[in-house]
């Protein structure tokens, strides 16, 4: 087995600025790679601003000229993480246009206009891995409550599988993570709104069979692995982290 080692090679991390991204970034960095690590929000991406191997970009991916400045200053990678999301809350009679829009806009076209535009590059290059986060609260699982969000993951799902199928012969590998529950800055947000912080902390935990959130840096581990040569025969799968939840 080859050590997880990615000296040498150019990652793309978007949202990295807390949570799952952030992880993610910090593990490439710390196994070699040169990773360009991308966020809307400054201020949290200032606090990767100083780790070896890591430059950050703040910049607005919902736009054209957002896809246009990072498809720039990434050039050509071997990796790419697409982390970036957004969770809208509610079954089909309480979702409105907008939240169907943004749950699509941020979690699959965004997705597809980024993939789209550094893809040429990796082919031309040889190949390379493609990581994008899907949740088992997609194709893999209905969750009530998450209609847009569910909607729109299980079209990573599809999108994932489509380009596994169609670049197999490039070098492309291109996998799905779906994660369960996990322990991040924007799940606490979420858990703060719904106003009874504790209640609803605690009914999330008790979803997971493990008895536990998950961490950030457990679906950073999994990636680190995607991204790595370990991975070679691994391509077009949509991996449940869910300690359970989908068993």
């Amino acid at each position: 087995m080859k050590e997880l080692d990615l000296g040498g090679k150019r990652a793309l991390v978007t949202a990295a600025g807390q949570g799952i991204g952030r992880a993610s970034a910090l593990a490439f960095a710390a196994q070699g790679a040169d990773v360009l690590a991308v966020d809307i929000n400054p201020e949290t991406l200032a606090t990767l601003a100083e780790t070896s191997g890591i430059t950050t970009q703040q910049v607005d991916l919902l736009t054209v000229e957002g896809i246009d400045a990072v498809a720039a200053a990434a050039g050509t990678v071997d990796i790419l993480l697409n982390c970036a999301g957004y969770v809208a809350a509610g079954t089909i009679l309480d979702c409105d246009e907008d939240d169907w829009n943004r749950s699509f806009d941020m979690n699959a076209k965004l997705m597809f206009r980024l993939t789209k535009r550094l893809l040429p590059a990796m082919i031309g290059n040889g190949g390379g891995s493609i990581i994008n986060l899907s949740s088992v609260a997609s194709s893999l699982k209905g969750v009530p409550n998450r209609f847009a969000y569910a909607a729109s993951k299980a079209a990573v799902v599809g999108l994932t599988k489509a380009i596994a199928a169609d670049y197999i012969q490039q070098g492309i590998r291109c996998n799905a993570i779906c994660p369960g529950t996990i322990d991040t800055p924007s799940l606490h947000q979420r858990v703060q709104e719904q106003g009874d912080y504790e209640q609803e902390l605690k009914s999330f935990v008790a979803r997971q069979p493990l008895g536990r959130l998950g961490t950030p840096e457990e679906i950073a581990a999994l990636a680190l692995y995607l991204a790595s040569d370990n991975s070679a025969f691994v391509t077009g799968q949509a991996i449940a982290i869910d300690g359970g939840w989908t068993i």
